[in-house]
């Protein structure tokens, strides 16, 4: 694998918390190297570390000692400001919870990282028709998060992720909550991302995402092991 085509290396990356004067050690001295273009399904049990690695990735969190390296930066030294621009410029995320804004229609959810690189109106607009129609919600646009159901916020959530056509995607149990159909038209875009050659990195149970992974790595107890062979 060479460097020149990594999207994503760690090394000795690791992560502790404290909480009063107790110490959990959730990530120990993780190396990571994932490919462009590559996809990547990250396994364990819950309380692994799958969450906290993703967003070490993203640079949503810092780590406590390592180098987390991201399309040639190393975010563990970078200011919020940078980490802020870089996220929006580079780094799609889809969080388990959704994290939709509750005031916007989702339409205005999915525009909402285009407006932070100031693209122009007619720019947003096409770029949200468009994702509306890959994520099947065109008949939505003019909806609020609460009036959706949990699959559909999911869909959105994936359709703001990928707004400013990020180079990596991270996505945080994204079928988790979510029926057989509805994770099915999850899974669908996952596809499609991958044929598009998208570097994907997913935490997740599901067997059939699990299926489209390049590269299988299993988190337990805070260290991670290839589960290729």
């Amino acid at each position: 694998m060479e460097g020149s085509n990594l999207a994503v290396s760690a090394q000795s990356l690791s992560k502790v918390y404290l909480i009063g004067e107790m110490k959990i050690e959730v990530l120990k001295q993780v190396d990571l190297a994932v490919a462009e273009g590559e996809v990547v399904v990250i396994l364990g049990p819950s309380g692994a570390g799958k969450t906290t690695l993703l967003n070490l990735i993203s640079g949503i969190d810092k780590p406590t000692s390592g180098k987390i390296v991201v399309f040639g930066e190393d975010l563990a030294d970078k200011d919020e400001d940078f980490l802020a621009e870089f996220r929006c410029n580079n780094v799609g995320f889809v969080f388990q919870a959704y994290n939709l804004v509750s005031t916007l229609t989702v339409a205005e959810n999915i525009a909402f990282p285009m407006e932070w690189q100031r693209k122009s109106t007619k720019e947003i607009e096409a770029r949200v028709k468009d994702l509306l129609s890959t994520v099947g919600l065109q008949h939505r646009a003019n909806h609020f998060p609460a009036q959706l159901s949990g699959g559909e916020q999911q869909r959105v959530a994936f359709a703001r992720a990928l707004a400013n056509d990020p180079q990596l995607l991270l996505a945080d149990e994204p079928t988790g909550n979510l029926d057989t159909a509805n994770g099915q038209k999850i899974i669908q875009i996952l596809q499609l991302l991958k044929a598009q050659g998208k570097t994907i990195i997913v935490s997740t149970h599901d067997e059939e995402i699990i299926q489209l992974a390049d590269q299988k790595l299993f988190l337990k107890d805070g260290q991670l092991a290839n589960k290729n062979e």
